[in-house]
Formats: structure tokens, sequence, C-alpha cells
């Protein structure tokens, strides 16, 4: 199915709401266009387009809700699941945390997901790319594992309330490990845009090609305390942590480490550097977002941490009307600003420190303190006076996000980046940490 027009999407959604019978109704429909590219051992294995539509109906009578799903768009095939939505409403039971859907929404101008160059991208672009990567590898005498993908899509809503959205976004999104012939080696990058024209495929592969050849033959150090410096892809997966552990409910309830002993939250409360700034923002130039969440609730900029004071958390429908707050609901990237150093002038301005490329194999192990376990991976290097000195075997870390941004140095130029972990999209700085803790060696490479 084609990327539909807002005025085709719209026109779509009223005949599906025309057959519902139910006190409410609501339906969400997308569609994306794509393609990608895996390679391994320095070869293609797999290549492909994939094209995918999706229309959910969710019907309810009172607080009874029922939920189809259909990706055929003829007359009959639509008011079959709306009445299929309806059967499973009547067969349901009550839910208590129900809320009413939303009437309509004023959605300011939408921000810039859509870009014309990256949706034309075909499977010549994304050959090409892939075999520029493979010749750095090649020449390197390296061997290369990697993913490219692409995609152009929409999404809109409707219910029978009058609430309308609707929005376009593209992405492409590269990753790739390197390996040495020996595998004693290992070097990785990843990056994702909605403009493709930001996608430098063979200067992040000759970053990941020059790590991996830089991290053969390893040395142990003891684990323990160390300054580390953290590349953005090593920092988001722990920033991450802490992010998706901002809910109101959780903390109200209190199971988080916005929970306050004997009730209550920390909002307000300083708990971090004062360095630490923490934002979403739908329309920032370099990680555009919907301007809508998913139930049809506006997004807008909002600041999660001001200079260290925890000053938002998100919040469901429900449990917002619960409480008596406003519903914010999570965004869908995270900023976070910086300094004005680049990851070179971090480096030369550290006496002595480990520079950490990835980290992998998250795992929480304290809710309350968030904090979290894992393993360095695909390039770990201890510095010296300024310069990177000479690989070291990975670790095995046990860290708190919350320790961890307590213990600042310094901050760079924040970068774009994306979770191996979860995939969500920041812009975030890298972070040189005083005292991070790591527990163990790991012979992984």
């Amino acid at each position: 199915m084609a990327i539909l027009t807002e005025q085709e999407a719209k026109t779509l959604l009223q005949k599906v709401l025309s057959y519902s019978k139910a006190d409410e109704c609501e339906v969400n429909i997308g569609s994306s266009d794509g393609g990608n590219i895996r390679y391994a051992r320095n070869a293609v294995s797999t290549s492909g387009g994939i094209t995918q539509s999706t229309l959910v109906v969710s019907s309810a009578y009172g607080k009874k809700l029922g939920v189809a799903t259909i990706n055929e768009f003829d007359d009959a095939s639509l008011e079959k699941v709306v009445r299929r939505s309806e059967e499973l409403a009547q067969l349901a039971p009550e839910n208590p945390e129900y809320v009413s859907i939303l009437g309509p929404q004023q959605y300011t101008a939408p921000s810039k997901t859509y870009v014309e160059t990256t949706a034309a991208i075909d499977p010549k672009f994304r050959t090409d790319a892939v075999g520029d990567s493979l010749q750095i590898s090649k020449d390197n005498n390296l061997i290369a594992a990697g993913f490219l993908e692409n995609s152009a899509g929409y999404s809109a809503m409707m219910n029978s309330k009058g609430l309308f959205a609707y929005n376009t976004a593209t992405n492409i999104n590269f990753n790739l490990t390197l390996r040495t012939q020996d595998g004693k080696g290992s070097g990785y990058a990843s990056k994702g845009y909605n403009d493709v024209s930001k996608l430098d495929v063979k200067s992040l592969t000759t970053v990941a090609a020059k790590k991996a050849a830089g991290s053969v033959d390893a040395k142990a150090l003891e684990p323990g305390k160390y300054t580390v410096i953290l590349e953005p892809t090593a920092a988001i997966v722990l920033l991450e942590t802490m992010f998706f552990n901002m809910d109101g409910r959780s903390a109200d309830e209190g199971r988080s480490f916005m929970s306050k002993a004997g009730g209550g939250t920390r909002l307000g409360e300083k708990l971090v550097d004062e360095r630490v700034t923490i934002y979403s923002d739908p329309w920032n130039p370099d990680l555009p977002t919907s301007t809508w969440a998913g139930d049809g609730r506006p997004q807008e900029k909002i600041t999660w941490v001001d200079k260290g004071v925890m000053k938002n958390l998100f919040y469901s429908r429900y449990w917002a009307q619960k409480q008596g707050v406003k519903a914010v609901p999570q965004p869908d990237a995270v900023i976070m600003e910086g300094g004005t150093q680049s990851l070179e002038e971090l480096i030369k301005g550290t006496e002595k420190g480990i520079l950490v490329t990835r980290l992998w194999y998250i795992r929480e192990v304290d809710p309350q303190t968030v904090l979290q376990t894992g393993l360095t991976r695909d390039g770990t290097f201890y510095i010296e006076n300024g310069q990177v000195k000479y690989p070291v075997k990975n670790f095995r870390f046990n860290e708190s996000p919350i320790i961890m941004l307590n213990n600042i140095e310094a901050l760079g130029v924040p970068e774009r980046t994306v979770s191996g972990e979860s995939g969500i999209h920041a812009l975030i700085p890298p972070m040189k940490i005083r005292d991070f803790t790591f527990s163990s060696l790991s012979d992984a490479v």
C-alpha cells in the first residue's frame, strides 16, 4: 500500500468509523516501504524490500475494550474488522483503568521527520553503500558483518470523538562490526537518521576498522574504579535506563529511583550533576520526531532534567487523571546538552583512563537505584597522558546512571546515536566519568 496523503488517510479512516456501532471507536493506520541489505564474512547474505500496512480498530462499550487488526482495505474487510473488534469488546471483562478516548487535539506544525531523498533510496544506493563499506574492510584485511536498512511511511489515527492525527517519516539505519582475521580485534559503528545525507558509511567503517585493528592483543587490567570516556554509543544504553524509569506511576507507587522514602516523588530534587540537562523536542532539527503520541496526545518540548534537578515525569492518561496531574506522554527520543569538546579533546585531557566504544548485554540489578550490569565490547582502550596507549580486555561493569551522572568530569559535543538495546534515537554527548565501576574481566572480544 502506497503512502497515503493526509486527505486520503482521513477519507479511509472516516469510512472505517462509519461502520462502528460501539460507544467509542478509534482507528489507527500505518504503512511503510523500505529495503535492507545484510552482510557477513565480507559478503552479502540477504537483501530485499519490505512493504507493510496495518489497520487497528479499537471498540469500547463502557469500560470493555476489544481490538482487531487487518491488512486488507476493501469495504467488506473494513466492516469485518470493525465487527470483530466489537465482538471482542462484548466478550471482554471491564477494565477498571480504561479512560475514554480523546476529543480533537491541537497539534502545532509537523516536524521534519520525512525527507524526500531518504524516501527515494533504491537498491543501487544500498548496494553502493555496502560495497564501499566492504571495500574498506577488505583493504584492511578485516571481516565485516553489518546491516543497512531504510524506510518511508506514514501513520494516522482518527476516533469517534473527532480526533485526527497524521505524520510521515523516513529513516535510514546502519550498523556494522569488523573483526580481525584471527578474531582478536573488534570494532563497531552504528548510526541512524531521518536524512540520508547525514549518513557517512565510509567514515563510520573507517573508524570501526581502526578500532578493530587497534584492539588486537588486549592487555588485562585489574577490575576497579576508573575514569572512563564513554562514546555516545556506550553512554546511551545507561542513560536510557534512567529515562525509561521516569514513569510517574512507578514513582508514586515506590518502585523507582524517583520514589521518595515514605511516599511521594523526588520531583524538584537535584539528583545529578548541574551540568546535566535532558529534554525532548519534536522539532529539534537534528532529531525530529512525531508531534503526537500513539494515543493522540500532543508531544511538546519538555525538560525532564534541568541543571541536575528532576523536573518532569511521564504519565499514562489513567494515572494522570487519578493523581490530578498533566498527562505527559513519553517522548520518542531524548536529548542531553553537552559541552564544546570533541571526543579527541576529551581523550587529550585525560591523564589516565579507559575509552569505551560500546556497552552491551545490559541487565537491571536494582530498580530503586537503577543499578545496571553489562559488558564492554568492540574496542576498549587504555588512555595515558592524553593518548590511547593500548587495547585492554573487556570488563563487566556495575554502575547506576544516577551515580554516573554525579561523577561527570567533562561532556563533549552531543552526537546523534541509536541504542543497540532498545533502538531509541538520542542526541547525547561523549562523557568523561570518574570512578566508573568495573567488577570483573571478560575474555570476550
